[in-house]
């Protein structure tokens, strides 16, 4: 800890902080045009290890909790909401493989950005906050990356 804090601010900070980190993060990438969007980074490909959507049905029963978790997007006026499919369009669907990698990126920023809580806060709440912000966002990487695979076969099969 670098700086020390009466605990109330410390608390206080912390739960301050992390709702600005969400939403700094999720708005400042949502207004982003779609074409900036490289969906082709490697951190959104496929691998190996994935199955083809398999691991997330079998292991992690996606299917059973996906549903649950919250749409950020509709906190947005720009934003694409991904609870649920609108039209079953190619373009749509390619649209929505392009807002599940903004979605995962998003998640994947607020984990990294998570270190920071060390600067006010003693090793242990510092770590609880890496936890955190491992439980709040691996999930919802979770599913973006299984709609993402699940869609581009749905592309890949009707190509054929």
């Amino acid at each position: 800890m670098l700086i020390e804090l009466p605990i109330v601010w410390t608390i206080i900070i912390n739960i301050v902080l992390w709702f600005i980190i969400h939403m700094s993060f999720a708005y400042i990438i949502t207004i982003l045009p779609a074409s900036s969007i490289n969906t082709k980074l490697w951190i959104y490909k496929k691998r190996d290890w994935e199955q083809n959507g398999k691991i997330y049905e079998i292991f992690f029963n996606i299917k059973s909790w996906k549903g649950l978790l919250p749409d950020g997007a509709a906190l947005f006026k720009k934003g694409f909401r991904k609870k649920s499919m609108a039209t079953k369009d190619r373009d749509y669907m390619k649209l929505f493989m392009i807002e599940t990698c903004r979605g995962e990126f998003v998640h994947w920023l607020v984990i990294l950005f998570s270190p920071i809580f060390f600067i006010w806060n003693p090793l242990w709440a510092g770590c609880v906050m890496i936890v955190y912000a491992h439980i709040a966002n691996l999930p919802c990487i979770l599913a973006q990356r299984y709609n993402r695979i699940r869609f581009a076969r749905i592309l890949a099969d009707s190509n054929n």
